[in-house]
C-alpha cells in the first residue's frame, strides 16, 4: 500500500515453509527464550568489562619502581632546596653573629636529629631480625600489629623531611629580620613531638606509641618484674644521655624564651653553661638503670645484677659527683680570692 515491503519476524508462530506441517509455537515460551537470550547477551558483556578492567587499571597505574624513583627524585630536590636556602640565610649573617646562632641552632635541633638517625637504625635492625626469622615480636612482647622495619622507615623518612624544614625555616627567618617567627620553629617542633606520643586517638600507630610510653613509665617507675624490652629500651637511654642533656638546656631556654637571643651564652645565667640540670639529665639514664637493677636484684636475689648496676652507675655518678667537688671548690675559691683582695686594699688604704 505504501510501497514497502513488509517482512514478518522470523519466529512467528504463523510462519511455515511450503509442504511442511502446520508448527504452532507457544508464545509465552518463545518470549521467555529471548528475554533468556538478552540476560545472557548482558551478563556476557558485564564480564567481558570486568575481564578488560584490570587491563585499563594496570595501563593507567604506573609501575611502584617509577613511582620510587619519583620520591627519590622529590627527596632529593627537597634537600637541595633546604641546603640551598638554609647556606643563603648563613651567609646573610654578619660574621661575629654567624658561629654563635649555628651553635644555637644545632642545639635545639641536635637531639630530634640523633633520635630520627635512631628510628633509621631501629628499622635497619628489624630488617636484619626479618632476615634472620628472628622471631623479636615474641622476644619483646608485641601484639600483631607491631610496627614492620617498613613501617619504621617510613616514619623515619618524616622525621628525616620535618625536623630539617624546620631548621631551614629558623634559619630563614632569623636572617631575614623575623626573630619572633624564628623563635616559634623550635618550640612548635617540640610541641609536635610531645602531641604526636601522647594523642589519644587511633592515628599515627596508636598501639605502637602507647607501648613506648609504656616502657618509659615502667623504666622511670621499675614497680614491676623487669622485662627484656624494659632493660632493651633502658640501655638504648643510657647511649642517649647527650640527648637528655641538650633537650633539658633547649627546653629551658624556650620556658625562659630565651630562643633566638644570646643572653643564654652567659654561664652563669639560667641557662647557662654552669646550669645544675646538664649534669642532672645526664645521669638520669643510669640512675634508671639502677633502679632496674635493685628491683632485678629483689625479684631473683642474684649477686650480678648488684655488680651490673654498681657498674652501671660508677662513672656517671662519679662523674656528676666531680663536676658538683669541682663547682664548689671554684666558687669558694673565687670567694676567698674576692675577700682577700677586699682586705688588702682596706688594710692599704689605712696604712
Amino acid at each position: 500500500m505504501f510501497g514497502g515491503q513488509v517482512i514478518p519476524p522470523s519466529n512467528s508462530p504463523h510462519l511455515r515453509k511450503s509442504g511442511s506441517r502446520p508448527v504452532v509455537f507457544d508464545l509465552d515460551k518463545a518470549e521467555g527464550n529471548v528475554e533468556m537470550e538478552a540476560l545472557l547477551h548482558s551478563a556476557e558483556l558485564n564480564d567481558l568489562k570486568i575481564a578488560s578492567l584490570p587491563i585499563n587499571t594496570a595501563a593507567i597505574m604506573p609501575s611502584p619502581i617509577l613511582l620510587w624513583r619519583f620520591k627519590v627524585l622529590l627527596f632529593f630536590l627537597w634537600g637541595f632546596i633546604c641546603c640551598k636556602v638554609g647556606w643563603d640565610s648563613v651567609m646573610r649573617m654578619s660574621v661575629n653573629l654567624r658561629d654563635l646562632f649555628l651553635y644555637e641552632a644545632f642545639l635545639y635541633y641536635n637531639p630530634l636529629l640523633l633520635v630520627t638517625m635512631m628510628v633509621w637504625l631501629w628499622g635497619v635492625n628489624l630488617w636484619v631480625f626479618a632476615q634472620s626469622t628472628i622471631s623479636y615480636a615474641k622476644i619483646f612482647d608485641l601484639d600483631q600489629n607491631h610496627l614492620t622495619h617498613r613501617e619504621i622507615w617510613k616514619a623515619a623518612t618524616w622525621m628525616t623531611i620535618i625536623v630539617p624544614t624546620s631548621m631551614t625555616a629558623y634559619l630563614y627567618l632569623y636572617s631575614h629580620g623575623e626573630v619572633s617567627l624564628a623563635a616559634s620553629q623550635p618550640v612548635l617542633l617540640y610541641c609536635a613531638v610531645t602531641l604526636v606520643l601522647i594523642f589519644p586517638f587511633d592515628i599515627f600507630y596508636l598501639s605502637s606509641r602507647y607501648y613506648l610510653l609504656r616502657t618509659l613509665w615502667r623504666i622511670v617507675f621499675p614497680l614491676q618484674a623487669i622485662t627484656f624490652a624494659d632493660f632493651f629500651v633502658a640501655d638504648i637511654l643510657t647511649s642517649m644521655s647527650k640527648v637528655f642533656s641538650d633537650v633539658e638546656r633547649s627546653v629551658c631556654r624556650m620556658v625562659h624564651r630565651q630562643v633566638a637571643t644570646i643572653a643564654w651564652f652567659e654561664a652563669d645565667s639560667v641557662c647557662g653553661s654552669h646550669s645544675i640540670g646538664i649534669p642532672v639529665a645526664l645521669v638520669l639514664p643510669y640512675i634508671f638503670r639502677l633502679f632496674q637493677c635493685l628491683r632485678q636484684y629483689k625479684d631473683t636475689k642474684e649477686k650480678t645484677t648488684l655488680l651490673n648496676g654498681e657498674f652501671t652507675l660508677d662513672f656517671p655518678f662519679l662523674s656528676l659527683i666531680f663536676v658538683l667537688v669541682c663547682s664548689v671548690v671554684f666558687k669558694l675559691t673565687i670567694h676567698m680570692l674576692y675577700v682577700f683582695f677586699s682586705l688588702g686594699l682596706h688594710l692599704r688604704h689605712f696604712v
